[in-house]
């Protein structure tokens, strides 16, 4: 059996940035343990595989060793395939998805995601984190499957160099640190060493978190930021409702076939 594959670098608007995702269309899913098997073959953050539902789409990611629930890049990429290489003429796709319906709209060079916003509690500072990113965070926050984690500057968050041995002791998919941006509302980083990813480049998910707490510490709901690791990468972020919009720009990198 011989099928497509595409490699997109999500939120970027040149190659080798943003955050590459692997996009595998297909007519019928294959089994859990193949979609695993090319996953980790990959060996990219996330690989995206999707089927034609009806008038939509359905969405699975897996990184190299599970599936998830949400991934923000990988959608990004798989609009951008539909949208550039598999000339899908609407304005607006919808996917169905273990986070329930996700759409991207197309504005003119910018993918617009319309996520699900999460919700952040309070929790007790957590030594671990001190210890792993040898500074102390002012606030700690837990969503629904990552901790939120707050610092005072850019430039912490820019130069931190976690021990990932360490972070693997916490309960958490990843872990985000933030801070005010310098010249963009906010920054970030995101680790998930518990999900086979060190450092994520771009992570569209943690964003249901931030844009909702930065807008309501901000008292703003139209925001930008940027996310620090080494590959980079810049979103446009709005809060409607219980809903997050995130925009951003893609580039097709590779073109290819599998063989399996």
């Amino acid at each position: 059996m011989k099928l497509k594959i595409y490699q997109v670098d999500a939120f970027a608007s040149e190659l080798f940035k943003g955050n590459p995702a692997a996009v595998v269309p297909l007519q019928k899913w294959l089994s859990d343990e193949m979609m695993q098997i090319i996953a980790a073959e990959n060996n990219l953050s996330e690989t995206a595989f999707f089927i034609p539902e009806n008038k939509s789409f359905h969405i699975r990611w897996f990184t190299p060793v599970s599936e998830v629930n949400l991934c923000g890049h990988a959608t990004l990429a798989t609009a951008h395939v539909l949208f550039n290489e598999l000339n899908f003429q609407e304005e607006i796709l919808s996917f169905n998805s273990k986070s329930g319906i996700l759409t991207v709209r197309k504005i003119g060079d910018l993918l617009q995601l319309n996520f699900p916003a999460d919700t952040v509690a309070p929790e007790d500072s957590n030594p671990v984190f001190t210890e792993a990113f040898g500074f102390q965070p002012t606030t700690t926050l837990k969503g629904r499957t990552d901790y939120l984690l707050l610092f005072d500057s850019e430039e912490i968050i820019r130069n931190m160099k976690p021990n990932f041995h360490i972070l693997k002791q916490t309960d958490a998919r990843g872990i985000m640190i933030t801070a005010r941006g310098n010249e963009v509302d906010f920054v970030s980083r995101f680790f998930a060493p518990n999900e086979g990813i060190d450092e994520d480049p771009v992570t569209g998910s943690a964003h249901t978190t931030l844009v909702p707490f930065w807008s309501d510490r901000l008292n703003k709901t139209e925001m930008t930021a940027l996310q620090l690791s080494e590959r980079g990468g810049q979103l446009w972020c709005s809060l409607k409702a219980d809903r997050v919009l995130i925009a951003g720009k893609a580039v097709t990198y590779l073109r290819g076939e599998i063989e399996i």
